[in-house]
């Protein structure tokens, strides 16, 4: 999985800012017959997902990640319940497809934050900065023994069999031609 630097960057902020505006999209329509309070608790079900996102991203613990993104995962179905309450009135045909519009975007967000949830619960690190100390330790080991193999590596005489392997070669930094 890719590391992201910014919760901008993420798939699934992005779709959640997609199914925002086009919410806002529908909402800005002149003359779509929803009350105010449907209009605002759409509005507000809608912007909670990406802020879901980007504040559980933004947070420290996994556990803080795995609330926020339950938390958004939440507001999600809010507005595929909504779109489903209002789908069949009469009043709302010319807006149908709107409404499966907005409800499939809120159905991938939710794919979506399940999929990233399943994929951290059993993750060794606590954190997007911290691991556990298991973690911190396997990582350890990783890299001494990655920097063992390079300083083995660099320091191989000419005579050695493996000084001119492209892997010796790299790891000296000279430039590798692929044959």
């Amino acid at each position: 999985m890719p590391k992201y630097q910014h919760f901008e960057d993420l798939p699934v902020w992005q779709e959640a800012a997609r199914l925002y505006n086009r919410v806002l999209d529908l909402l800005e329509q002149p003359d779509v017959p929803l009350t105010p309070g449907f209009r605002n608790q759409l509005d507000r079900a809608a912007l909670s997902v990406s802020n879901n996102v980007a504040e559980g991203f933004e947070r420290v613990t996994t556990n803080e990640l795995l609330s926020f993104l339950a938390i958004a995962r939440g507001s999600s179905g809010e507005v595929r319940s909504m779109m489903a309450v209002v789908k069949d009135r009469p009043k709302l045909k010319r807006i149908v497809r709107d409404l499966q519009e907005i409800r499939l975007l809120a159905e991938s967000c939710a794919r979506q934050l399940t999929a990233w949830a399943g994929s951290i619960e059993d993750s060794p690190v606590q954190g997007k900065r911290h691991l556990t100390s298991k973690g911190r330790e396997q990582r350890q080991v990783a890299d001494k023994a990655r920097e063992f193999r390079l300083s083995f590596l660099r320091n191989l005489k000419p005579e050695h069999p493996l000084f001119n392997s492209p892997e010796a070669r790299a790891a000296r930094g000279e430039t590798v031609l692929e044959q």
